[in-house]
């Protein structure tokens, strides 16, 4: 077998692209070829299948990274070694073979097992391998902790693969981010002598019920309610803390778009934090997130409690402020005083959001200690996925319950 690990599960994937089995399955030779593929050859499989033509070069392609295919050799009695080892050539031409044998949800698996598994890093500082490789958001989280060591034959290509990713979650993210908070923004401003295209008819016609004319079968509205439109000048404001760690990588890269994206709306003024143990304020980079992004370093500790600090000393109109944290909680600095800061922010009448990863990656690991405190101070820690994000900011923005997945 390949193991617990992601070989098997792409080996899987493998098996179930390419040609289509017979109706029901029942060709037992297509059962055999899907087998060899799944379990990768060598003497134990026991499937006595030979592998040909693109089957063949599939195999190879993952017997590279995970081991018992071609191109891989045993370290010992049953124990596999990837083939790939150090050359940046062999390494771009099998990336260019996993990219014609695979779609490019599977690509992207096979190349972030590869840099963990073969510790190819150093690689992807080399302009030919980052021109191979399929752009993600894990790439780029990658380059990011790889930034300061970067050559600068390699710079241009890795902000190059950088600005793709970032492009395609702008597409993805920003119209409805904008439209979501818009409207958000024009709730949290109801008038009560609303113009006809503004009037809330919903909650006009709850609130004068007591007007009904059964005669008439109308409703006879003594008071108006409507939205006030959102005018050119700053309604809200939104600080968005990012912890800036190692296994923050996908957070921040979602939320340098995002801040981005709330920077572009005239209605709200953004400011964007990073922090480990120093912080570093990114607002005037926020016209182009990958600025922001390339203004990160990711890795080092953490120390929240000095980065809340920084933040409230810019808040200048708490009751309209908004600040997400964004964090595994993993505290290194002054835990009581960081609780502290929370506190005295939502007394004075800042709507405060934890989250504890921005990602589409699943259940974070997190400080559960640190997670259960602030929730008792009435600001609920919880993981949110990109598309979840313009919801919880809305919420936020209109002082409501928050969508707590």
């Amino acid at each position: 077998m390949t193991g617990t690990d992601g070989g098997t599960v792409v080996r899987g994937a493998a098996a179930g692209h390419g040609r289509e089995a017979t109706a029901g399955g029942r060709d037992a030779g297509e059962r055999l070829r899907r087998w060899r593929l799944v379990l990768g050859g060598g003497e134990a499989d026991g499937t006595g299948c030979t592998l040909t033509g693109r089957d063949a070069g599939m195999d190879a392609a993952l017997g590279a990274l995970y081991g018992g295919g071609a191109g891989s050799t045993r370290k010992a009695a049953g124990e596999r070694s990837a083939g790939l080892g150090g050359s940046a050539p062999q390494v771009a031409r099998w990336l260019g073979d996993i990219r014609t044998y695979f779609p490019t949800s599977v690509v992207q698996v096979m190349q972030r097992d590869a840099i963990e598994r073969l510790g190819l890093s150093a690689l992807l500082l080399e302009p030919e391998m980052l021109e191979a490789v399929e752009p993600d958001v894990h790439l780029v989280g990658t380059l990011l902790s790889l930034n300061k060591a970067m050559p600068e034959t390699t710079r241009e290509t890795a902000r190059a693969v950088v600005r793709t990713v970032v492009r395609r979650l702008e597409r993805r993210l920003a119209a409805r981010t904008r439209a979501t908070l818009t409207g958000a923004l024009d709730r949290s401003a109801r008038v009560s002598r609303p113009r006809h295209h503004d009037i809330d008819w919903n909650r006009t016609i709850r609130a004068n019920l007591k007007n009904y004319l059964p005669e008439h079968r109308t409703v006879v509205p003594e008071r108006l309610i409507g939205y006030g439109r959102a005018a050119q000048s700053v309604k809200k404001e939104v600080v968005l803390c990012i912890d800036q760690s190692g296994s923050m990588a996908a957070s921040v890269v979602y939320a340098s778009v995002f801040g981005a994206v709330l920077a572009s709306m005239r209605s709200i003024a953004t400011r964007l934090v990073v922090f480990d143990t120093a912080v570093v304020d990114l607002t005037d980079q926020l016209d182009d997130p990958v600025d922001v992004l390339f203004g990160t370093q990711l890795g080092g500790g953490t120390d929240i409690n000095r980065a809340l600090a920084y933040c409230q000393s810019k808040i200048t109109r708490p009751a309209d402020t908004v600040v997400v944290l964004i964090s595994d909680l993993y505290e290194g600095g002054i835990r009581n005083e960081m609780l502290g800061r929370v506190a005295a922010m939502k007394g004075s009448g800042v709507e405060f959001v934890t989250l504890l990863a921005l990602s589409d990656e699943g259940a974070p690991a997190y400080d559960r200690e640190h997670a259960a405190a602030l929730a008792a101070l009435g600001a609920p820690a919880f993981a949110c996925t990109p598309d979840l994000f313009p919801e919880v900011m809305a919420a936020a923005l209109e002082k409501r319950p928050l969508p707590v997945p």
